[in-house]
């Protein structure tokens, strides 16, 4: 099925983009960044389904689905919302104007693509547009608080020792700064499950506290020890953790941190 994604958030576009580029009967056909950009690609590449943000430049999320609604498709894709904003008038409104599904930020990359998945199945199979649901089960509070930074629930010696495995499986020197960044990273990420765009707004500045540095010195060093296990380290190894079948280029941050928080116990 084909996938296109549409976000402001950059980074999480980029993340989203490999994710469904690692899954086998997924593939993306593009990014776009604002509402007017998200219209033109819809038309011209025909995507099967549409992951959308709601706050956009130039034409919102809203916006869009008003507009495709007047647009002669010779098939409508399908919708699925991408919100940090659970509000019930937003829901009844897209809900009206043909919107399939609800995903409340932050979210878990595995349990969006079984939506991608169920709705797209569903789809075919009857031609049929489904009434729009919404996925509120999930918790809306932030990935990581600063004062839980240092408190990675029971068990965290045998996760610390299972993802400290993962770390020196990929290749990343235990020395590197990067090293104890990406483990605490993966830890609290596991205990929430979710990855969503928080990186910047949340983990990071968590992870910043807790060692007493920059967001950017966090970024950096994570980003280093990942570019220095994919030049030197197990790179077979970590092209079969993120499935990414997109050349030489090194997998970002955020496709790192969920997929290595997605491992199996």
């Amino acid at each position: 099925m084909r996938v296109l994604v549409v976000d402001n958030n950059v980074e999480l576009c980029r993340v989203l983009t490999e994710f469904f580029d690692s899954q086998p009967d997924m593939e993306s056909v593009g990014e776009a960044y604002d509402g007017e950009q998200a219209l033109t690609k819809i038309k011209t590449l025909s995507p099967d389904v549409v992951i959308l943000d709601i706050t956009m430049p130039h034409l919102d999320g809203v916006g869009v689905v008003e507009r495709l609604n007047s647009m002669k498709l010779d098939t409508k894709p399908r919708i699925i919302v991408l919100t940090a904003f659970g509000k019930d008038d937003l829901i009844t409104r897209l809900t009206r104007l043909g919107v399939d599904y609800f995903v409340i930020k932050p979210f878990n990359l595995t349990m969006l693509a079984d939506r991608v998945r169920q709705f797209t199945k569903n789809f075919i199979s009857t031609g049929e547009r489904s009434a729009g649901n919404h996925e509120q089960s999930f918790d809306s509070t932030p990935l990581v608080n600063q004062d839980r930074s240092d408190s990675l629930l029971p068990g965290k010696n045998n996760r610390e020792q299972r993802v400290v495995k993962l770390l020196h499986e990929m290749g990343i020197p235990p020395h590197f700064k990067g090293f104890t960044y990406l483990r605490d990273a993966v830890i609290l990420c596991e205990n929430d499950g979710y990855v969503g765009g928080v990186l910047t707004k949340e983990l990071y500045p968590a992870l910043a506290t807790k060692y007493k540095t920059t967001v950017g010195g966090v970024e950096a060093a994570i980003r280093n020890a990942v570019i220095a296990a994919w030049d030197n380290g197990n790179t077979d190894f970590i092209r079969q953790l993120c499935g990414t079948h997109r050349g030489n280029r090194v997998p970002t941050n955020s496709l790192i941190i969920a997929k290595l928080a997605e491992e199996p116990h």
